[in-house]
């Protein structure tokens, strides 16, 4: 199996990452068009649930194979690599079992915890995703250890494409039975998804299991690890990363029945309230389209990273830390400016229904998600996760004060949340700032690879706010319909990504050494004449 760069990684990851998370967006009108606003919000309810328990299994152990496969790897003990990744499998097949015999029996308690009963059918379809997706996050934790990135981005792919089919059908089927039974059936398709993804990675790793070891590699001397040794490592690598990005979606489940509450202090009805928070589902997960390319990121540059710690090449794990931050800033900034900037005509074009304001003044905070993400990797790299998890718990019982206070505010009210966010991400980035920085011995500053992104994003937001307004008028003399609209949004957006890369140019925020480590199918896309200018 041929290792890949970091960059080349990183690419396949975005690619098939940007794609699930397009697919997850297109279905959404789709789903809500079956089950409406208020079984939106049911459905957002259910999901959250499960998402906790889903970090819950499959955090921690999967980061652990990458790191130990990589390490392990990196000073050619190849045979406990191996070893180390079915050891780890064995264990997350049976917390996988574990987890999905505990939802499925405390489904009814786990809905009533979070104010939302409608959602325990929704839970009891989930359940079986949980064991499938451990299986899947096995070997996927695997293949990243070892550099290789493609089966990662194909199962992924795999998994969203069948989870979107089935999702809507079954929806579409038992939606005569109701709200709560439109609402499992929009569930199903994560479990169908999730077993044909583990089925697509079993028979891949079947085919491509073997290492490719060097010739002198008989005569070196390696050192061993028994099972107990290893287990330890898999523990002590894993429970961390479990505690601290458990931590963080139990704050968000906190936050879930926390805002039902607040929202119905503040003078809204159930109904409403289950709206508002349908509104605040698809903000997230429109959020997550950008977030999705920097979490491929933090897949690619963990193995490179804890490699580079293992071997003690100090000059590399800096390396490494900035490039993770340019290329964050560099992706955030831009796509935060232009979600900020036409919120609502991203929310037509998509169908998305109501709720574009929240993206409007929200925005911000995928910046401070991407940024406290990169941050986490490098915690996770260099062995530093269980401070940053009582940093998590800070932010977030400072997310959860704020939340109860603002969203009570009928002039505020779910914008609370938002509000909520950007506080409980501020406090964890800037004490994640100071450790990775006394951890390391460097001198590390993230705001220095924002400016170039920000100035360039700047003059990109205003060219496109100024195309779609002037296309605007001009049109208004014909009934702009969907199809109107939609295209002026998207020549909208294209003018703006022309102006930031030539922005980039200008401002050096881009070089040649970036473009020739970039795909050349990727370099291709970009114009000649801002390729001409990169010096």
């Amino acid at each position: 199996m041929k290792e890949q760069s970091t960059t080349r990684g990183f690419a396949i990851l975005s690619a098939a990452s940007m794609l699930v998370k397009v697919l997850s967006l297109l279905y959404i009108p789709l789903l809500r068009m079956i089950i409406g606003d208020e079984g939106y919000g049911i459905y957002g309810a259910s999901y959250q649930v499960y998402v906790f328990i889903f970090v819950l299994t499959n955090s921690g152990i999967p980061v652990a194979i990458s790191k130990l496969v990589s390490e392990l790897a990196a000073v050619r003990n190849y045979k406990d690599a191996v070893k180390s990744f079915k050891i780890a499998r064995s264990v997350l097949c049976i917390i996988g079992i574990l987890m999905t015999v505990i939802l499925l029996i405390f489904a009814g308690p786990f809905a009533s915890i979070v104010h939302y009963k409608q959602a325990y059918l929704s839970l009891l379809t989930l359940a079986p995703a949980i064991l499938f997706t451990s299986v899947a996050s096995a070997y996927r934790g695997y293949f990243q250890g070892r550099g290789n990135m493609t089966p990662t981005a194909v199962s992924q792919v795999i998994e969203q494409v069948a989870n979107t089919a089935f999702s809507l059908l079954f929806a579409a089927l038992l939606i005569k039975y109701g709200v709560e039974a439109g609402c499992a059936g929009g569930a199903i398709g994560t479990s169908i998804g999730a077993l044909i993804s583990a089925a697509f990675l079993m028979f891949y790793y079947e085919r491509n299991k073997k290492f490719r070891v060097p010739k002198e590699y008989a005569n070196e001397d390696v050192r061993r690890y028994n099972t107990k040794q290893l287990m330890r490592k898999i523990i002590k690598y894993g429970l961390p990363i479990t505690v601290c990005v458990g931590m963080t979606y139990a704050g968000s489940l906190v936050d879930l029945s926390n805002t039902k509450i607040r929202l119905i202090a503040g003078g809204v009805n159930e109904t409403q309230a289950n709206i508002l928070y349908g509104f605040l589902t698809k903000y997230q997960q429109l959020l997550n389209v950008p977030i999705s390319i920097i979490s491929s990121l933090s897949m690619a540059i963990l193995p490179a990273i804890s490699a580079a710690v293992a071997i003690k090449d100090k000059s590399q794990v800096k390396n490494k830390i900035n490039y993770s931050f340019r290329l964050c800033f560099l992706i955030a900034v831009p796509c935060a400016v232009g979600l900020a900037v036409i919120s609502d005509p991203v929310y037509q074009t998509l169908k998305l229904g109501g709720g574009a304001y929240i993206m409007a003044y929200g925005s911000i905070v995928l910046i401070l998600m991407s940024v406290m993400q990169i941050q986490t990797t490098i915690l996770q790299s260099i062995g530093r996760l269980y401070i940053a998890t009582l940093y998590s718990v800070l932010g977030i019982a400072f997310k959860v004060i704020t939340n109860y206070f603002l969203i009570a505010i009928p002039k505020i009210n779910i914008l609370g949340a938002v509000v909520g966010s950007i506080v409980g991400f501020l406090v964890p980035i800037i004490l994640n700032h100071r450790i990775i920085r006394k951890s390391l011995g460097i001198k590390l500053s993230i705001l220095v690879h924002a400016i170039k992104p920000l100035f360039s994003s700047t003059i990109m937001g205003g060219s496109v706010f100024a195309v779609y307004y002037v296309l605007g008028v001009l049109l208004k003399l014909s009934k702009r319909g969907y199809l109107i609209n939609s295209s002026i949004t998207l020549v909208a957006i294209a003018v703006g990504m022309l102006v930031y890369m030539f922005g980039l140019v200008i401002t050096r925020g881009i070089t040649k050494e970036d473009l020739n480590s970039m795909p050349r199918k990727i370099v291709r896309l970009i114009p000649n004449f801002i390729l001409q200018r990169v010096r």
